[in-house]
């Protein structure tokens, strides 16, 4: 088992080279992290069976190029709920995250702000919102729904007053997948990192390491509410103007009920492979989530996006854009602000190649491409 850092001390790959891809960026947070924070980072529910299903089902999604288009620089910008993004992409919400660095979710905002991509902050940060949206540019707070609803109605208030621009509630999380490497490990989330935006003692059982247990899998069982209803998500929907996004979409039938709901955007998502194991790979359904809700809200793909390939196949999917998980926490682990700077700039170039290859002047035309699967 690799030596646990002090909790102040940076656990960054000292002179870190520049990565030719984000998969890099995985072997570097690897080497420098302790063991069972990788396997929290890294591991799926179950078997594991749906997280290989999202990197095998994307890499079948062969997209057929245009020719003679005329596109010399394309644009890479994009409209994602109600304002232009200098990327079809955003920074999916991940908890935690001073498990990887000592700046934690302050580091990768500030590095989405200054990538002009949003950043979507957990409600499991572990930085309050409110500093977190004061230190990158546009937030988008994701929401759990708790047992306190006074709790969630407090959290709505705080991601208003701090100005985050929408609003992003999770609905395929009634309990917590059982991810195998966690109860093997007894894994449990270190003292000096908590659940910043949940009330002092409230993550007491996260803390609790087990024989046999994930202790992160305690503490949502005992405060998340598992009977989260469309009358529930009715109710966050009254109490707010913003963009509300509903996350962890598979059904197309329940896309089609989410934009009849008033969503502005649905997620399509099985939670990178960590919920219900045997659940399709996201991209796997994406085509049908589209159809059902037509251009009645936005679609987003979210799990096993890995590279700007990834995004352009999304988009020739039907998706509006992107978020991307996983390689922004490697690059924090191997290089603090400056490497989730770099894999979201190389995101950026690999995007941008990725139009110019395919003839496309501007996402909205890679969303006209057609595809073909690749067995």
């Amino acid at each position: 088992m690799a030596e646990t850092a002090s909790p102040e001390a940076p656990r960054h790959v000292a002179d870190l080279p520049a990565p030719a891809s984000l998969a890099d960026f995985a072997r570097l947070a690897q080497a420098v992290l302790p063991a069972e924070v990788w396997d929290f980072v890294d591991g799926g529910s179950g078997a594991e069976t749906t997280l290989a299903a999202n990197r095998r089902a994307l890499d079948r999604v062969a997209v057929l190029p245009r020719v003679l288009r005329g596109v010399h620089t394309p644009s890479t910008g994009a409209w994602l709920l109600g304002a232009t993004q200098a990327l079809p992409v955003a920074v999916a919400p991940m908890a935690y995250q001073r498990l990887l660095d000592p700046d934690g979710e302050l580091a990768l905002a500030a590095a989405s702000g200054a990538a002009g991509v949003p950043y979507m902050a957990s409600t499991l940060s572990s930085e309050p919102i409110e500093r977190i949206a004061a230190a990158g540019g546009a937030v988008w707070f994701q929401i759990y729904w708790l047992r306190d609803r006074g709790l969630v109605a407090d959290l709505l208030d705080r991601a208003h007053a701090a100005g985050c621009t929408a609003l992003a509630v999770t609905v395929d999380v009634p309990i917590l997948g059982r991810r195998l490497r966690d109860v093997r490990n007894a894994f449990a989330i270190p003292p000096h990192v908590v659940a910043a935006n949940l009330p002092t003692g409230r993550d007491n059982l996260a803390h609790a390491a087990t024989p046999g247990v994930s202790a992160v899998a305690a503490h949502t069982g005992a405060v998340f509410a598992p009977a989260l209803s469309w009358t529930d998500l009715d109710w966050i929907r009254a109490r707010t103007a913003l963009p509300l996004v509903v996350k962890g979409v598979l059904d197309p039938r329940d896309a089609a009920l989410a934009a009849d709901a008033g969503a502005d955007a649905v997620i399509v998502s099985n939670h990178g492979g960590r919920q219900l194991d045997g659940a399709p790979a996201s991209a796997v359904v994406l085509p049908e989530v589209v159809e059902a809700v037509g251009d009645r809200c936005e679609v987003l793909l979210d799990s096993g996006i890995r590279s700007g390939t990834d995004v352009l196949r999304a988009l020739a999917l039907g998706a509006h854009g992107v978020l991307v998980g996983r390689p922004m926490l490697w690059a924090l682990a191997a290089g603090g602000r400056a490497g989730a700077e770099s894999a979201l700039s190389l995101l950026a170039g690999e995007f941008r190649d990725a139009l110019t290859l395919a003839g496309c002047a501007d996402p909205a035309a890679a969303r006209e491409l057609r595809t073909v699967r690749a067995d």
